[in-house]
C-alpha cells in the first residue's frame, strides 16, 4: 500500500480563510518579487547565477518507508534548498529500486526521482542541482549506505564521513562528487 503526501511550504498551510490568505499572499508576492528581482540582479552581476537558479526547480518525488526518520530529515534538506517534494510512503521500496534501475551495490534507504533522474540515498541538494543543470548521461545519483554527516544523517558530536556521490546508469559508475558532511571536498 502506498500513501501520497504533497507537502506545501508552511506559509501556504497556515491560512484558514481564503480572504485572509488572498490579502497576505498578494502582499507577500509583491514583496518577494522585489526581493527576488534584486537578488537575481546581484547574482547575475557577479556571474553567480546558474541556469537552475533562474528557473523553477523540478518536483522531487521521494519513495520512503513510513517509519524512517532520516528520510524525513533528507526531505527537509531538499526543501531548504528550494525543492518542492512529494512523498510516497511505501513498504515496497525494493520494487521501486528495481523498477527504476538502482544497482544493488548503490542502494540506500530511500529512492527519489527528479528531472528525469533517479536519486538514491542521502545525496546533497547541491549535487542534485548540478545534475539537473549539467544533465550528464546516466540514470541518476546515489550515495550508497547512510554516511554519517550526509544530509539527513547528521549526528551531533560525530565527525562527518567523507563519501562519494556516484553517477550510475551510463556504462560504468563514476564519482560525480565527493563530500564531507554537506561540503564538497
Amino acid at each position: 500500500m502506498s500513501l501520497r503526501l504533497i507537502m506545501l511550504p508552511a506559509r501556504s498551510r497556515q491560512f484558514c480563510n481564503s480572504e485572509r490568505m488572498e490579502a497576505t499572499m498578494s502582499h507577500a508576492t509583491a514583496h518577494l518579487s522585489r526581493r527576488t528581482l534584486l537578488a537575481t540582479a546581484a547574482l547575475a552581476g557577479l556571474g553567480l547565477l546558474s541556469p537552475v537558479a533562474a528557473d523553477t526547480l523540478p518536483l522531487v518525488t521521494v519513495n520512503k518507508d513510513p517509519n524512517c526518520g532520516c528520510c524525513g530529515a533528507w526531505v527537509d534538506h531538499l526543501r531548504k534548498a528550494g525543492f518542492a517534494v512529494e512523498i510516497i510512503e511505501t513498504s515496497s521500496l525494493q520494487a521501486v529500486k528495481l523498477r527504476l534501475g538502482v544497482p544493488a551495490e548503490l542502494a540506500s534507504c530511500h529512492t527519489a526521482q527528479v528531472g528525469g533522474y533517479v536519486i538514491e540515498g542521502h545525496v546533497p541538494a547541491p549535487a542534485i542541482l548540478r545534475l539537473i543543470s549539467e544533465k550528464p548521461e546516466g540514470k541518476g545519483l546515489a550515495v550508497p549506505g547512510m554516511p554519517i554527516g550526509s544530509p539527513g544523517m547528521e549526528m551531533e558530536g560525530s565527525d562527518p564521513d567523507i563519501y562519494d556521490v556516484v553517477l550510475f546508469g551510463a556504462g560504468a559508475n563514476r564519482i560525480f562528487a565527493r563530500y564531507k558532511g554537506v561540503e564538497v571536498v
